[in-house]
């Protein structure tokens, strides 16, 4: 079905892949009728086998930690809806006011930089905050496992893999099972401390103008509860960004 020999196939199964053209990629692809994500991911896989045999070409992976000014001004002035800006390792790099006050369980007494993963299978609170926490656990897998064929030699990654992988044993058998996903659009189902529940739609794009990071936009439905509730979030952000400058 893959237009090759079996002994070829189980030399990839092996991890053989150095010199694997796409055109093969693509036959093993539509044998295991892979999606688009995980025919992505097996490509990454095969760039990061090819990369591995010649150790000179590892480039170091340097992870952005801050934005540009103008994107900056962008977010902030996206007042009604949280936003919320992330590297491919789930570090927070920048929200906007409603953004922080919508994950503020995730970002208040956080170390630096504040880590989704972390969050949701370190922190208690987290399954509290997330309504459906047992899916977020397999998303937020699947998220990084695909980073990290995107960035093998990522060493902050690989540090953050190990961690969770110790302390956790939920993310150490979900680790194991390989499953890859995108974290495009979708809706999020969470509890918050102040005004309760909200249903939010996530919409997540990639930055142009500041490459290796994602803006998440969250909305409610208009007239919806949580919306309502998402306008009473803003006013209670916005009286305490008041008090703070008194």
């Amino acid at each position: 079905m893959a237009g090759m020999s079996a002994e070829y196939y189980k030399r990839l199964e092996r991890g053989n892949a150095v010199g694997v053209s796409e055109a093969v990629i693509d036959g093993v692809s539509r044998a295991l009728r892979l999606d688009e994500t995980e025919h992505a991911h097996l490509l990454d896989l095969v760039r990061a086998a090819n990369v591995g045999a010649h150790p000179q070409a590892r480039a170091r992976t340097v992870r952005k930690t801050q934005l540009t000014a103008g994107v900056l001004q962008t977010i902030d002035a996206m007042s009604t809806v949280p936003v919320f800006v992330q590297n491919g390792r789930l570090d927070a790099v920048a929200t906007n006011r409603l953004g922080a006050a919508l994950f503020s369980e995730m970002l208040d007494g956080a170390r630096p930089p504040a880590n989704a993963a972390r969050f949701i299978f370190l922190d208690p609170r987290a399954q509290t905050f997330y309504r459906d926490w047992d899916a977020q656990t397999r998303q937020i897998v699947a998220v990084l496992r695909a980073e990290a064929g995107r960035s093998p030699f990522d060493r902050q990654l690989s540090d953050l893999v190990g961690e969770l992988s110790t302390r956790s044993d939920l993310f150490r058998r979900l680790w194991g099972a390989h499953d890859v996903r995108e974290h495009r659009t979708g809706v999020k189902a969470v509890h918050h401390p102040v005004v309760g529940d909200l249903d939010l739609t996530f919409q997540a794009m990639d930055l142009a103008s500041d490459r290796g990071l994602q803006m998440i936009v969250f909305s409610a439905e208009p007239g919806s509860p949580s919306h309502e509730r998402l306008q009473l979030l803003a006013n209670v952000a916005e009286t305490d960004i008041r008090k703070a400058a008194l």
